[in-house]
């Protein structure tokens, strides 16, 4: 990992001093190697997160200066999709994928906000968002949450332990958002899709965003090419098209595959649409 001039490095590392402030890294967690969930977490303003995320999130921006709008607008399309899903669809089960770290409006404070008995499933394999997983099990009286420590590549283990939580016999939302992306193999990401939705009865919906390209993201490249340089896990940016063929067989609600900020924004005084940033997002229903 390269580490771009002015950042310390975390205890462990040759040289290295800790910043004041933060603490010694639990098992399992490298802090030497920028990890997705958090510098994702640090775009977003948080806390949990180590020099050298800082470190490859900075020099991401510097190369992309709209990677924190990116970061902004994907968590704001959770909380109008499970608004959505909860309040107008009567949907009372998510399967969250990639889940990251726990932030403000997780999907259960969201999708519990109008369905208390909401019942909702987190999945995610990064170490340091299962320290924090209790966080994610605030779920109110009525309804019911859990984490589940597995990869997305692994849809048959997904399936099962969800099941202990969640009726498949009922329609589900299967959230995956941003999280594609680090399945580089299109052919693998199409057929973890398919197996997960397989699995769901009609009435399931699917909620996805995927970095883009297009949509003004072409200066994205180079960020992304310093990205799977210097950070894990490696991430591939996709064509608006090979996007939607995720939703294959399914009916997408409209506005359709857009930008996610253009997905359902919420109404301004203006009435002037939000700009558009280079992620897509999309809601889709299984008939």
């Amino acid at each position: 990992m390269h580490v771009p001039p002015g950042e310390q490095r975390r205890p462990g590392e040759p040289g290295g001093t800790a910043e004041e402030g933060e603490k010694a890294p639990s098992r399992g967690i490298d802090p030497t190697v920028a990890h997705n969930a958090r510098v994702w977490n640090h775009w977003l303003g948080g806390k949990d997160n180590y020099a050298v995320d800082r470190a490859v999130g900075e020099h991401v921006r510097s190369v992309f200066p709209s990677i924190a709008e990116v970061a902004r607008a994907d968590r704001a399309f959770l909380r109008r999709a499970v608004r959505h899903l909860a309040k107008e669809e009567g949907v009372r089960q998510f399967l969250d994928i990639g889940t990251g770290l726990p932030t403000a409006d997780n999907t259960h404070e969201v999708a519990q906000a109008f369905a208390p008995e909401a019942r909702v499933v987190y999945v995610d394999n990064d170490p340091l968002v299962l320290v924090h997983a209790r966080a994610l099990l605030t779920s109110g009286p009525a309804g019911e949450t859990a984490y589940i420590e597995a990869d997305a590549r692994d849809p048959e283990q997904v399936l099962a332990e969800a099941a202990r939580t969640l009726d498949l016999d009922r329609p589900v939302a299967l959230m995956l958002l941003g999280i594609l992306n680090f399945i580089t193999d299109t052919a693998e990401a199409l057929s973890v899709v398919r197996r997960l939705v397989d699995a769901l009865p009609s009435g399931s919906h699917v909620a996805l965003t995927h970095p883009t390209l297009e949509m003004g993201g072409e200066a994205n490249a180079e960020a992304m090419a310093f990205w799977n340089e210097n950070a894990t896990p490696p991430i591939t940016p996709r064509t608006v098209a090979e996007i939607t063929a995720f939703l294959d067989g399914l009916d997408p609600l409209p506005p359709g595959v857009v930008s996610c900020t253009r997905w359902r924004p919420d109404a301004t005084a203006d009435g002037v649409p939000p700009p558009m940033v280079p992620q897509v997002g999309a809601v889709a229903r299984k008939p």
